[in-house]
């Protein structure tokens, strides 16, 4: 299965020559998202899976106490896309998982 990745600093000098010329863009080998927000660019580079170590979910879980609650099981499906379920939140009174100590 292939996994087609695209990164951020791959794009910065790309976004420059955008800017500076549409004929550049229009040339460009690369898909340029966010163009037409209702369509995806074809060739765009797609996450076909994702596969969670026990790390990430040590970490998705810091704070609560097993046996986890069945509202959790959403991890188990979770992409990588950004969640503030398993990032900090805001310090004491309200860190009630503890990820400020």
């Amino acid at each position: 299965m292939k996994i087609s990745t695209f990164t951020a600093t791959a794009a910065i000098p790309l976004l420059m020559m955008c800017s500076a010329s549409s004929q550049l863009c229009a040339e460009s080998e690369y898909p340029i998202g966010g163009s037409q927000p209702s369509q995806r660019p074809q060739g765009a580079p797609v996450i076909e899976w994702v596969q969670h170590d026990k790390r990430w979910y040590e970490e998705a879980l810091t704070g609560i106490n097993q046996p986890y609650p069945r509202s959790l099981w959403f991890l188990d499906n979770q992409g990588n896309w950004h969640t503030p379920f398993n990032r900090p939140g805001m310090p004491a009174p309200y860190d009630l998982r503890g990820w400020h100590e």
